[in-house]
């Protein structure tokens, strides 16, 4: 991909709130880890944790799947990225599902980036109409 390219889609709204959902998603995996962090009265760790990095590791796929799809020339290739960006959202949904069921106060956090995800679809309904 060109230079020219990639500056002009790294400004683009969805690569934008790619970018803020990766930001988003770091700072309530932070504050989730620490809530979730201390061992269980059962001197377990807590299984949600776990969930934590998952949303870190999928958010910040966003972005470069959107830089992927953009550079393909063929709409076949474009489409395979786009397929994978909508997997990654409903991941990040399922992992939203999965943490709010932890015993959190972050957990009112992850209305934020639920809220977020939904804009972000609709920019990606945009989006994939010019693909």
């Amino acid at each position: 991909m060109s230079l020219h390219n990639s500056s002009k889609t790294t400004e683009t709204a969805i690569y934008k709130k790619a970018v803020e959902i990766f930001r988003l998603s770091k700072s309530i995996s932070h504050y989730l880890v620490h809530d979730l962090g201390n061992l269980q009265r059962n001197g377990k760790e807590n299984p949600h944790i776990y969930f934590t990095g998952d949303l870190v590791q999928q958010s910040v796929s966003l972005a470069p799947e959107i830089l992927k799809a953009e550079s393909k020339t063929f709409s076949e290739e474009r489409h395979q990225h786009v397929a994978s960006l909508t997997r990654l959202v409903n991941l990040l949904h399922k992992n939203c599902d999965r943490l709010e069921l932890s015993n959190s106060n972050g957990r009112e956090f992850l209305k934020l980036l639920r809220i977020e995800l939904k804009k972000f679809r609709k920019l990606q309904r945009t989006w994939m109409l010019r693909m």
